[in-house]
């Protein structure tokens, strides 16, 4: 089962099976995140909404099938995933506790620098530039998320729903084009989850670097609120896809979370 892009596709699976030696992680999944828009990828736990993440990031080679980023086979690395044009945030904050909140951020955009291995070593005039341009996105990208403030801060101080918006910060600054989303409201409360769901549903029409999203999330509330398509996946295979009214009104779905057949 596919579900259907409404315009351009960015990210497209077709058929992908994941096998770990006799468990069958993913199983034929086919998907397609069409450019402009957040999709959610959904179900119980142990369906294969991570691996399929780790398939896209290329932390796990599929079995069968081919993955399609803005219609040509895409083969990540995940060292060059960034200059590859997508980003993801982790499941926790992930940030790195040796560096301020401002050289965090600076860091998701370094594989934009223009100056080489050398200049930087020896401080020549365009590793400055780079420096300074990278600085000036990440404070900008902070204050579009409400948390420039915080720049100078040493991430361990932050409170956490700000390290969450830090965390994204730092995916948003490199400009990518496909931004994976794990479980981005995991941890915070009713006010900081309504307003991240405000920023995520924003993210497709930002004019410094609008991108279309991919999450995987438990809080269904948000993912009603936020998606224009949601994928559901149990046991590794896709059991629904559609918009989140046809999802929530697909007896598979319940069937899924629930582990009993749902009568219509």
């Amino acid at each position: 089962m596919t579900s259907q892009p409404t315009g351009d596709t960015v990210l497209e699976l077709r058929g992908v099976g994941v096998s770990f030696g006799g468990l069958v992680a993913l199983e034929d999944v086919s998907l397609a995140a069409a450019a402009g828009t957040v999709v959610g990828v959904i179900g119980p736990n142990g369906a294969g909404k991570t691996t399929l993440f780790n398939v896209v990031c290329g932390f796990v080679e599929p079995n069968a099938g081919s993955v399609l980023f803005e219609g040509a086979p895409l083969r990540p690395r995940p060292h060059r995933l960034a200059s590859q044009g997508i980003a993801r945030t982790l499941q926790g904050v992930g940030l790195f506790r040796g560096l301020t909140v401002l050289e965090n951020v600076m860091a998701g955009a370094t594989h934009t620098a223009r100056a080489g291995l050398v200049s930087a070593l020896l401080g020549l005039p365009r590793s400055d530039r780079d420096e300074r341009r990278l600085r000036d996105e990440a404070m900008t990208v902070l204050e579009e998320l409400g948390v420039a403030e915080h720049a100078q801060a040493w991430p361990g101080t932050l409170p956490y729903a700000v390290g969450k918006r830090v965390a994204l910060a730092r995916a948003l600054v490199g400009r990518p084009r496909l931004l994976l989303l794990d479980e981005p409201v995991g941890g915070l409360g009713g006010d900081d989850v309504d307003e991240l769901a405000a920023l995520i549903v924003d993210l497709p029409s930002r004019v410094s670097a609008g991108c279309s999203v991919m999450l995987v999330e438990h809080h269904m509330d948000l993912v009603m609120k936020v998606c224009d398509q949601i994928v559901v996946l149990d046991f590794g295979r896709v059991v629904a896809a559609g918009t989140p009214g046809e999802v929530r009104d697909n007896p598979a779905v319940a069937e899924a979370y629930l582990g009993a057949e749902v009568r219509p």
